[in-house]
């Protein structure tokens, strides 16, 4: 059974971020998800959830300066303390708004001249966040990012990430399967959702290669979808796509997995 999650960082950005949570219901989602909550009182996140009757399936802990550049702080030599302090904070937010699970982003490394260093350092530390996760009954997700997208990223590929994770042997860190940037890295998407079974917590979606509404561009998802039904994936399947208009009027395809009916 598809179930599908709007990302509230990408859609209905026509309105204020705290608007998105109604305009989310009102188009039929019981579900969202959204990269950084952290500029808003988590008081005031978790009344919108409540007041909308939504559920939160996935947050990331802060990154850091991203306009400036930084996505995360996992693998970068020299920053545990804000990495320390970005999972100390994301445990609380994802703790009072019933988040099972936080993204937490590896980092921009490809200036660094030792990538041996980096891998230690990101074990060190994502062994870590995996520990007081686990604590407090929450998940960890990990996921590539394309080159095209995200030069100098950290990870890129599926089974790289994998690996990483095999060395971790935390069995609450799982794989971000995003197939949008799965697509543009490894392709095989059938095969891959199949082979990678039971290692993904979390799945994201949008066109390839313009990242808009999964109707368009050369996946065909209801084929997609059909291959994580078979598979027995039962999470959600967030929407982390740029709408190519007003989001509502975007929404066509979403019709038969949205549970609600729409304002």
């Amino acid at each position: 059974m598809v179930r599908i999650a709007a990302n509230l960082t990408m859609m209905f950005t026509e309105v204020p971020f705290l608007d998105r949570f109604a305009r989310a219901a009102n188009a039929g989602f019981e579900a969202v998800e959204f990269l950084f909550p952290y500029d808003y009182p988590l008081a005031e996140v978790k009344a919108q959830l409540d007041r909308n009757g939504l559920k939160l399936t996935l947050i990331n802990a802060f990154a850091g300066d991203w306009a400036g550049g930084e996505r995360g702080f996992a693998a970068r030599p020299g920053k545990q303390t804000a990495f320390d302090a970005s999972v100390a904070q994301a445990l609380d937010y994802a703790t009072a708004l019933g988040c099972p699970r936080i993204h937490v982003m590896s980092g921009l490394t490809g200036g660094e001249p030792d990538r041996a260093a980096c891998e230690a350092v990101w074990v060190e530390n994502m062994r870590s966040a995996a520990d007081k996760a686990a604590r407090a009954g929450l998940d960890i997700s990990i996921e590539p990012l394309n080159t095209r997208d995200m030069p100098g990223y950290f990870i890129s590929h599926q089974d790289e990430t994998l690996a990483l994770i095999d060395r971790l042997d935390r069995r609450n860190v799982l794989l971000q399967f995003d197939v949008y940037h799965a697509q543009i890295m490894d392709g095989d998407i059938t095969r891959r959702i199949e082979r990678l079974k039971g290692a993904y917590g979390h799945v994201q979606i949008a066109s390839v290669p313009d990242r808009h509404e999964p109707d368009e561009g050369e996946l065909d998802y209801t084929h997609v979808f059909a291959a994580f039904d078979r598979v027995g994936f039962d999470g959600y399947l967030g929407c982390e796509y740029n709408p190519r208009g007003l989001t509502e009027d975007g929404l066509g395809w979403a019709r038969p997995y949205l549970k609600r009916k729409a304002a």
